[in-house]
C-alpha cells in the first residue's frame, strides 16, 4: 500500500473568524458541523490555506498536526444569527500568516489556479464557496509562492 501524500485544501471563512484563528495562533482549525466527512479526510501533515470572503484574498497556510478531535468551545464568530461550533478540529501549526493589509487578492491568482477552471471565468468566485475544498499541488505550490512574496518571505526549500 502506498503512502498517502500531504494533500492541499483551501479553508474560506470570514474576515472576523480568520481574526478569530489569529488570536488562537492558528494552532486550531475548525470545521462546519455540517463538514464532517470532509474533516475526516484531513490527515497529519496536509496544509490549509486559509481564503477570506469579503475581501477575496488569501491570508495564511497552517499545516495540520494533530488527528480529527470533536470540541464545542467557542473560538469562531460564524454567521450573524447561524451559530455553529465549528467542531471538527485539528491542531495546527501556522507557517506563514499575512497581516490584512498584505493579504493577497484572489482575482489575482484565479485564472491561474486549476482548481477555479471547473467554473466560467466570470463566475471565478464559485470556486471558493463551501468551507472546504481540496487543490492540486500546482494550486497549493503557486499558492505558497504568492503568499511567501507577499509576506517576503523565503521560498520553501
Amino acid at each position: 500500500m502506498t503512502e498517502r501524500r500531504p494533500q492541499s485544501w483551501i479553508l474560506t471563512g470570514s474576515l472576523d473568524n480568520f481574526r478569530a484563528s489569529r488570536e488562537h495562533g492558528f494552532e486550531v482549525v475548525g470545521l462546519k458541523e455540517g463538514r464532517r466527512r470532509l474533516a475526516e479526510q484531513v490527515e497529519p501533515g496536509d496544509r490549509m490555506v486559509f481564503y477570506v470572503t469579503g475581501v477575496q484574498a488569501f491570508g495564511a497556510i497552517a499545516c495540520i498536526a494533530g488527528e480529527l478531535y470533536e470540541d464545542r468551545t467557542k473560538i469562531w464568530p460564524g454567521k450573524p444569527g447561524k451559530a455553529d461550533d465549528y467542531p471538527w478540529r485539528f491542531q495546527a501549526e501556522p507557517e506563514l500568516v499575512l497581516d490584512e493589509s498584505s493579504f493577497v487578492p484572489a482575482v489575482e491568482l484565479a485564472p491561474r489556479l486549476e482548481h477555479v477552471q471547473k467554473w466560467p471565468a466570470e463566475h471565478w468566485r464559485l470556486a471558493f464557496q463551501g468551507q472546504l475544498r481540496a487543490v492540486p499541488d500546482a494550486d497549493a505550490a503557486l499558492l505558497e509562492e504568492r503568499l511567501r512574496e507577499a509576506a517576503g518571505a523565503p521560498a520553501a526549500a
